[in-house]
Formats: structure tokens, sequence, C-alpha cells
């Protein structure tokens, strides 16, 4: 029986498992929480950090593995495409993978080619940033973000005129999320229309596929830039959905990439520019992989696990999408003790197809600053484009958090 090494067992992580023994795998599963909920389902478990690529790569060669999957983690990314090149398993080349899961060697990256992007400015200390950002450096309002962190952490809007305290604060907020200690700061880029969301994957260097939506966030969250939600289809023209498809693919052609699931942080501005604000080489969190299969048919999940494997994959085509699909991140603005979650009646008898909310009465919550915060994801159908974006935009009629 082939042998696949799974990094990371979180709640979301389980359904990697879960499809790597369907497929007839022997699980080896790592991850630094001893209580994580994935060491329940995988056939072997390792307490160990999934960033620590040495230790890793000593794991995978003891075990004898096959394969090496980060399903929807972006530090342990990494790590599995160290893994794979060293054993010559299948994977992308590291130095392409780091590329992409560090914003300041992205951005680099992005401008020699002549890709859109923002001006932007990598620091390993705060005063420098601080210098700059006072200075004539940046002509508009930043964002501030730490180079090597996902789910929205440590990101901040530095607006022109803001107190020099705040502007502080937040720079310090995005240095302390940082593994590296190097924050980056960059332009904003005004956006047109939403945010897009999505993930791909592709086979042999080509996007074979893409799935594209809308994120949403809460405005009042006190980080409004972790996304809330992300609805599918895409509110744009399948014309404006080529020409990202175009420049992804010719990121990945620049990058030699192979075969392997992205997930995307795009934006367009008013003349239709593309910027590819993050490209990250593993499937989407908060289940997006889970709502792209329910509007398409195709499951990420299973092409993450034989990519990493090196099954084929040749079969997968961009396909049709049907219907209006959306995750939604259950969050609470306030930290405290959970005393409940209420749901409209209509929206649990007419739109939640599936609930994946962990945390119950009497729990701990945080006051949602990143991904990690939240209480747990709905996957949620609807009639209509119009009542897709309006119940994902207006999340505040129809659920509410109820805490002490």
């Amino acid at each position: 029986m082939k042998k696949i090494l799974l990094l990371g067992g979180s709640a979301q992580q389980i359904v990697a498992i879960e499809t790597a023994k369907r497929l007839g795998y022997y699980t080896v599963l790592c991850d630094y929480l001893a209580d994580n909920p994935g060491r329940n389902f995988a056939d072997k478990f390792y307490l160990k950090s999934t960033t620590d690529k040495e230790i890793i790569l000593n794991i995978a060669k003891k075990e004898n593995i096959d394969g090496v999957v980060a399903y929807a983690s972006e530090p342990a990314a990494l790590t599995a495409a160290y893994v794979s090149e060293n054993l010559g398993l299948p994977g992308n080349p590291y130095k392409s993978v780091e590329i992409l899961c560090n914003k300041d060697k992205f951005r680099e990256f992005l401008t020699i080619h002549g890709f859109f992007t923002p001006k932007a400015q990598c620091y390993g200390t705060i005063k420098a940033a601080f210098e700059d950002i006072m200075g004539n450096i940046f002509r508009r309002s930043v964002i501030v973000k730490p180079v090597d962190s996902s789910g929205s952490k440590g990101v901040s809007h530095i607006k022109k005129g803001e107190s020099n305290k705040t502007i502080l604060e937040k720079l310090e907020n995005a240095m302390n999320n940082s593994r590296r200690k190097y924050i980056i700061v960059e332009e904003f880029v005004e956006k047109y229309g939403y945010q897009i969301a999505g993930d791909g994957l592709s086979v042999n260097g080509r996007l074979v596929f893409r799935c594209f939506g809308n994120d949403h966030f809460d405005l009042d969250a006190p980080n409004p830039f972790v996304p809330i939600a992300a609805s599918f289809p895409y509110n744009m023209p399948d014309r404006v959905q080529e020409k990202i498809h175009s420049e992804i693919q010719r990121l990945l052609t620049l990058l030699g990439m192979k075969t392997g699931t992205y997930n995307f942080d795009l934006r367009i501005d008013k003349d239709f520019n593309v910027y590819l604000m993050e490209v990250a080489p593993r499937n989407g969190g908060n289940y997006i992989p889970q709502v792209i299969r329910y509007a398409t048919g195709v499951d990420l999940v299973e092409c993450a696990i034989k990519a990493a494997m090196g099954d084929d994959l040749s079969h997968i085509t961009l396909g049709i999408q049907n219907g209006f699909w959306s995750y939604y991140a259950v969050h609470s603005n306030y930290g405290g003790i959970l005393d409940n979650i209420v749901l409209r009646d209509s929206v649990k008898q007419n739109n939640i197809v599936d609930n994946y909310i962990k945390k119950k009465k009497g729990d701990k919550i945080n006051a949602f600053s990143g991904a990690n915060d939240t209480l747990g994801c709905l996957i949620m159908k609807f009639d209509s484009m119009n009542q897709m974006l309006e119940m994902m935009d207006n999340s505040h009629n129809w659920v509410e958090i109820r805490g002490k």
C-alpha cells in the first residue's frame, strides 16, 4: 500500500485524511498540536511541527513515503515542496513555492516580470517602515502585512492622517505575526467590484481548472481584511475571468510550476488590470474546495491528494458552474464566552447545506482578527446571484452571535 504524508490535522484538514484513505493510501500525519482532531483519522501520527523541514524529511525517509501534501496550509506548503524535491517525489519546485509563500519575494517576482502589482517595500524593523510611511515613499494609503503569514493575520490598512501611535501599533501587529520577523508595506489597490477568491489546479504546468468567486468582508470586525465568505460564481463576465486566467497561467509558466492546487486572492481595477495579490500553492481554507465541488462537480481535495501521489489528472477540465454557492465563516467581533449562535429559521431550512460549526455553548471565543478565529463554517446555497450577494454582504440580518 502506498503511503502519503499529510502535514496538518486541524478540523478543516480532516477531509484530506479521509480522502486519502478513500483513495486507498496509508496515511501518516504530522502536527505540532497533541490534541489535533486529525490524529483520530490517520493511520499513524507524529507529534512534530510541519514547518520543521529536516524533521519532516527524516520522517518521510523513515516511513518510505510516496507523496506529501500540505492541505490548506501555507506554512507547511514549503515543507512539502522541500521534502518532495529532496526525495524525488511529485511536487512543485521548492524555489518557486518559496516565492509564492513569501509576500516580499512574490512582489519582487511580479515586478521583475511586468505584472500589475502595487508599489511595495520589505522591512526588518518597525522604525524603518514607520519612517518611510511618514516620508514620501508611498503616494497612497498602504497595507501592512507579515511577509510569511496566512489567514489575513497581522494585516492592517494605514490611512493618511492616522496618528503615529496607531501606525506603530499596526506595524507592530504585523511584525508579531511574522515568523521571519519581516513585514511588507504596499500601496493600497482600489478594487473594482468584489475582491476575487477561488481555487485552481495545474496539470503539467497548465492551469486546467479554476473557479473564481466573490470575497465578502465584515467591515465592523477587528480585522476587516479577513474574508467572512466566498461566494460562487464570480460576478464578472467571462472575458474578465479569461483575462485573470491568462495572468495566472503566465505566472505558473514563469515559475515552472507542475501539478498542484492553488488558492487565489486577486483584484481588478476599474481598467480591468489584474493584480495577483496572492497565489498560494495549496488549497483554500474555510471549506472552499467543498463549495467548489458543489458548484462544479470537481473535487479539489481529491485533486490535491492525487497530485501529491503522481496520479493522473489529465481528465480534469474547467467544466460548467451550476447554481449559487458560498461558505460563510461564523465569527464574533468580540471575545468572551459563547452563549448561542442564532440562525434565522428560513436560512436553516432553505440555505444551509453543510454545518461545520465547531464551537459550542460555554466555549471561549476570540474577536475575529484572523481566519483561525472563526467559530466554524457553513456551506450555503441560494436561488440567485442577487440573493447570494445580498445575504453574504449583510450576514447580520440572519445570524447573531450571543456571548458574555
